[in-house]
């Protein structure tokens, strides 16, 4: 077999339809659609209707709820901050906040700010103004001998 030779079995296309082109075709006149009435006309679609039948979306139950107040963090780990500290795209001397994360390329947008997660070790002497960290991230952080500042907005839940 050669890759010029490759076809779809006989019978797996079907050429298509050309629907209102002339009695001959069969499919002339109403084009399959019937006479007159609202499924007769363009533009029409009665979607959910099962003949009478109750409707699925009637016959399920309606389960759970959006949340109005809850915050969307940037997840950024120790492993990842390292990495770009290693990169040169981070200053490790100076303090690390949102904006600095966004500038480095680390994070694309703000959001409700960050959560520093645990993930990795903690090499460089890290100084962090975060919404959010997990208690790993923290003690790995101090135990490098930097400081992770939680910023107050973030935690007013």
């Amino acid at each position: 077999m050669k890759l010029n030779e490759i076809r779809d079995n006989e019978g797996a296309t079907h050429s298509k339809i050309r629907v209102g082109r002339g009695i001959g075709s069969g499919k002339g006149k109403t084009g399959g659609r019937g006479v007159k009435g609202q499924k007769s006309r363009s533009g029409v679609a009665i979607k959910g209707y099962e003949g009478g039948q109750m409707p699925i979306y009637r016959r399920l139950p309606k389960r759970g709820f959006t949340n109005v107040f809850t915050k969307n963090f940037n997840v950024v780990s120790i492993e990842r901050l390292e990495a770009a500290i290693e990169a040169k795209k981070l200053d490790a001397k100076k303090t690390i906040t949102i904006d600095t994360l966004i500038e480095a390329g680390v994070c694309r947008r703000a959001l409700d700010g960050v959560r520093v997660l645990g993930d990795g070790e903690a090499k460089s002497k890290l100084n962090l103004e975060v919404a959010g960290a997990s208690k790993s991230a923290i003690e790995k952080i101090e135990k490098a001998g930097g400081k992770v500042t939680v910023l107050a907005s973030a935690s007013d839940e």
